[in-house]
């Protein structure tokens, strides 16, 4: 018996999802604004990349759907950078449409942890961006993941899978649209915001939609990193990514990425480079979320 939608549970990986739908479906907005694309992505610029890369290759950035990108080849290696976070990812394809990569296991990556040595998830959620922080240096876990980024969108896909190789689910990462850079440390910018939709590989075609994280993004909002005003926004962007994508299957849902696999030379973990800016982003540290 599959489960009523409004049901609540917590995620793989701590969060907590709520039953708000299945594919095939009309979408129940989770916003209580009307809103444009455009104008739930102004709303949230300026907080969302402003002072939050320190690399200085953002200044040389360029919008994924701009005719002046950069289009990055098959099998290039590439940083995907969400603020303080930097993964090491290759190329799969690269074309108007958008950017695909493959995230082998046990590639590289850096992420802003709880100076204290706790996990993320493991710190109350009424301080949990309030707490310091420092970098590390990590490695993807698990079986390796496939990601596409639809030029333009304030999403990312992310296309799991289990031990086994077949699909676990999808991913709907809410995000601001990438920009572009080339040079010797080429790859994309963008900025996690918190919000998150999660597509169940049960029942093809009705899948179970689940919403992640709405108690997190009430946090920043009372911790201040998110106005009240770009926490809606941010809901906003989740139901046109339910209008605009999941309920058509647009894009890349329509694809079957999810039964992709990478050759086992495009398999092999991916590492960081050996750069002055590199070393900068490891030696990062703040007191709080907003510091650093």
């Amino acid at each position: 018996m599959r489960l009523p939608i409004g049901s609540m549970d917590v995620s793989a990986s701590g969060g907590t999802v709520t039953l708000i739908g299945r594919r095939g479906d009309r979408w129940q907005n989770v916003s209580t604004r009307e809103m444009s694309l455009q104008r739930a992505i102004a709303l949230l610029e300026p907080t969302g990349q402003d002072g939050s890369h320190l690399d200085p290759a953002f200044e040389d950035a360029v919008a994924s759907d701009s005719e002046h990108a950069p289009r990055f080849a098959s099998g290039d290696e590439i940083l995907w950078r969400y603020g303080r976070h930097v993964e090491a990812a290759r190329v799969v394809r690269d074309d108007d449409r958008g950017l695909v990569v493959w995230i082998p296991s046990g590639s590289a990556r850096l992420e802003p942890v709880p100076a204290d040595g706790r996990r993320h998830r493991d710190v109350p959620l009424d301080e949990r961006f309030l707490t310091p922080w420092v970098m590390a240096e990590t490695a993807w876990t698990g079986p390796g993941i496939l990601r596409i980024a639809p030029a333009g969108r304030p999403w990312s896909l992310w296309f799991f899978r289990r031990p086994d190789g077949g699909p676990a689910g999808t991913y709907v990462n809410l995000e601001l649209p990438h920009r572009r850079v080339a040079g010797a440390a080429p790859g994309i910018f963008s900025r996690d915001l918190v919000l998150d939709i999660w597509i169940d590989a049960e029942h093809a075609g009705t899948e179970d939609v689940w919403l992640k994280d709405a108690d997190e993004l009430d946090a920043v909002v009372a911790q201040g990193r998110f106005t009240t005003e770009q926490a809606e926004a941010v809901r906003v962007l989740a139901d046109h990514a339910g209008h605009d994508l999941i309920v058509p299957g647009a894009w890349p849902l329509d694809e079957a990425w999810e039964r992709w696999s990478p050759d086992p030379e495009a398999d092999v973990p991916v590492g960081l480079p050996d750069s002055a800016e590199m070393d900068a982003a490891r030696k990062r540290s703040g007191r709080t979320s907003l510091e650093g």
